[in-house]
């Protein structure tokens, strides 16, 4: 069976001027944004920066204040009624009672036309646990069985959201090396994840948004580069902080034993100075990854 399609110009997701307030608390703030098909796209942001929220539109679950949210170039309720659109949740729908089987066979029987139940159950990595009551499956088997569930109607978007809480680093992995295979084919992916460096490694594009709004919009290394700035490490007892913080772009020094970190916008500065003026060795200098982006972009003092 071939991914749903629809009509093949129009955007997979399209929010224009999006606005959504809750009595005076507004959630999202005039949000522009459009996927194209097949594209996978994470969402970051911190906590009650808006990312749920665009999601529940996306799903019909509830209509934006003002602006347009089209999906596959239709209402979100139409598509979703067509069966072009499933999604992955946190928690909630499922029995414990039922077998992993039963819950999808179950849900299949919702649908006039599905991908076979062991299929989908081999696509997210849980037919060997056809049998096996839901209640005595993991958090991560469980949110599994959501993946299964929502690749029944073969929709041409799928939602997630924090698909892999609970699951460990190889049903991580497994997890994404199945969205992936499934992206190739023409289907969206619109996920939102706590976790940064799986954003960075599995997203086509990242979209940052932050009290509302988006603050940043590329693919990793874009996202990454808006963080100015680079580290540098190296072996220097007795390092002089007063005169390393004097140099020109000097953010933060930060002093461990016998290394010292410092944190610059001119990395090139430093390392002449530590070079050619101080006994330093082992020097190592990085860019900034997606978390200190994140931090920076967010303005926030932890991920969420």
């Amino acid at each position: 069976m071939t991914t749903n399609t629809t009509n093949a110009t129009a955007p997979a997701v399209r929010l224009a001027g999006v606005t959504k307030e809750f009595g005076d608390v507004r959630a999202v703030w005039g949000i522009d944004l459009a996927l194209r098909p097949g594209e996978i796209v994470a969402f970051l942001g911190p906590n009650g920066a808006g990312k749920t929220t665009n999601i529940d539109m996306l799903l019909g679950l509830t209509k934006p204040t003002s602006g347009t949210v089209e999906v596959l170039g239709m209402e979100p309720r139409k598509a979703i009624a067509r069966g072009l659109v499933s999604a992955v949740m946190q928690t909630g729908g499922l029995l414990k009672d039922l077998t992993v089987r039963e819950t999808a066979a179950y849900m299949a029987s919702l649908f006039a036309d599905t991908r076979p139940v062991d299929e989908v159950l081999d696509r997210a990595g849980i037919a060997g646990l056809a049998d096996r009551k839901v209640g005595k499956c993991s958090g991560g088997e469980q949110q599994r069985l959501r993946f299964a569930m929502a690749l029944l109607s073969d929709p041409a978007l799928l939602l997630l959201d924090e698909p892999t809480t609970g699951m460990d680093v190889e049903g991580r992995r497994a997890f994404w090396s199945a969205i992936r295979d499934d992206a190739s084919s023409g289907r969206t992916v619109l996920f939102a994840t706590h976790y940064l460096e799986e954003a960075d490694q599995y997203a086509d594009r990242i979209v940052l948004i932050s009290q509302g709004q988006v603050v940043a919009d590329g693919t990793g290394p874009q996202i990454r580069a808006l963080a100015s700035g680079r580290t540098i490490r190296a072996w220097l007892p007795d390092a002089d902080v007063a005169a390393i913080t004097a140099l020109g772009g000097v953010d933060h020094v930060e002093v461990r034993g016998e290394s010292v970190t410092i944190h610059a916008k001119d990395s090139d500065t430093v390392a002449r100075y530590l070079l050619t003026a101080t006994p330093a060795r082992d020097l190592e200098i990085t860019a900034k990854g997606i978390e200190e982006a994140f931090l920076s972009l967010t303005g926030q003092g932890e991920s969420a």
